[in-house]
């Protein structure tokens, strides 16, 4: 029998008003962040559910589980998590948001003697016709509880459909810029939040680039005016660590990339960008069904990554809302306080508690850990290059 829980504290507890999914860059060579990692739903969730508990967008979630029901997946059904991400192959420097990717990455000004940062959150984009613009810009003002004043062509939308737009949406729940926005200096576009979190992930907005509630909070408090966004479209990624080649690709955009879907030469640049050898045989066969499937998740070439300890379960309540306080507070109550094993790669103040012998273990400690933290508990199992 296993006689400890291990406590998985990745640093030091996260201000409440700071909350961000944030990782350690150990070295200028670490081009892979994060790790995937499979849960169990219970039957009141959805798989919208998981993902901002993860801080993943829609499109994150249910392109990597294409066969389980987004808004009823059921009790006790299998869904992966995919939460490692290859940093995209730009200065690290600013915000960098990956268009395809729908995802933004932010690297903090680098303090001497420490390592660097990088917060990364899932985002919405403009929808076709209305595309988020491409290339360098900077943040060049910052509002609290902001108004929103419509422009006339997006009055003109919404009046053809019979939704008469006020001149000034005053700030408030029906605010689409959600508490907090950051103009660019293309001034037509916001980095903002919204009161329709489901949108994140999707291509929904007018053109403007949207986060969960959360996530526009803690990220204003983290950026500076005239901080760089470097806005970029790479939907093909790849990066090394610990020796091995992981790729990410996600579907083209119609609108903005003409070539078939199957082309694999964008892959092959960033493969050769590492000075990496290119995969062969049948990890090339599958490397380009990685590419084919385009379903964001990170993963390698030989598949060595994608086998989970599935006979040894743990507990993970996420990473994407404010847990880590929650979860430590729980850990005290519980006297679990002195079980704790590092693992590789996972965010600051990821929390994650197991093994357990079995499942049944597994399942009683998530009724009094979810109960002690007051939020919602999932059983999980690793991939054994986590352990």
């Amino acid at each position: 029998m296993i006689h400890r829980f291990i406590l998985l504290l990745m640093a030091t507890v996260i201000s409440s008003n700071a909350v961000a999914v944030v990782y350690e860059i150990p070295d200028e060579q670490t081009q892979v962040i994060g790790n995937n990692l499979v849960v169990y739903t219970q039957a009141k969730d959805t798989l919208l559910d998981i993902a901002r508990h993860f801080d993943l967008g829609y499109g994150d979630i249910v392109n990597a589980n294409p066969d389980v029901d987004p808004w009823v997946p059921g009790d006790n059904q299998r869904v992966l998590v995919p939460a490692k991400y290859i940093l995209p192959a730009t200065e690290h420097q600013g915000v960098v948001i990956n268009i395809p990717e729908m995802r933004l990455y932010y690297y903090p000004p680098k303090q001497a003697g420490k390592r660097q940062q990088v917060v990364t959150h899932p985002l919405g984009i403009g929808r076709e016709g209305r595309d988020t613009p491409l290339g360098k810009l900077k943040i060049i003002q910052k509002r609290e509880n902001p108004s929103w004043t419509p422009p006339e062509s997006v009055r003109r939308e919404h009046a053809a459909e019979g939704d008469i737009l006020p001149a000034v949406v005053p700030p408030g729940p029906d605010n689409p810029l959600g508490t907090r926005a950051m103009r660019l200096s293309n001034p037509s576009y916001l980095i903002h939040g919204t009161h329709r979190p489901y949108g994140v992930g999707l291509r929904v907005s007018s053109g403007c680039i949207r986060l969960y509630p959360e996530d526009i909070e803690s990220l204003y408090e983290r950026i500076s005016l005239q901080t760089q966004v470097n806005i970029i479209y790479a939907p093909y990624k790849a990066g090394m660590a610990n020796n091995q080649l992981y790729i990410e690709a996600h579907k083209p955009l119609d609108d903005l990339d003409q070539r078939d879907a199957s082309n694999t030469t964008p892959l092959v640049k960033a493969i050769l960008a590492l000075d990496a050898e290119l995969p062969a045989g049948e990890q090339w066969t599958h490397a380009e069904k990685i590419v084919l499937d385009a379903n964001g998740v990170t993963q390698q070439p030989n598949m060595s990554d994608s086998g989970f300890a599935d006979q040894v379960w743990f507990l993970h309540a996420g990473t994407g809302s404010n847990v880590s306080a929650k979860m430590q507070s729980a850990i005290q109550q519980l006297q679990l306080q002195n079980w704790f094993w590092p693992i590789r790669g996972g965010a600051i103040g990821e929390v994650v508690l197991g093994p357990f012998e079995n499942r049944e273990q597994a399942q009683a400690m998530a009724d009094k850990v979810a109960i002690a933290a007051q939020t919602r508990v999932w059983l999980a199992q690793l991939p054994e290059s986590m352990l």
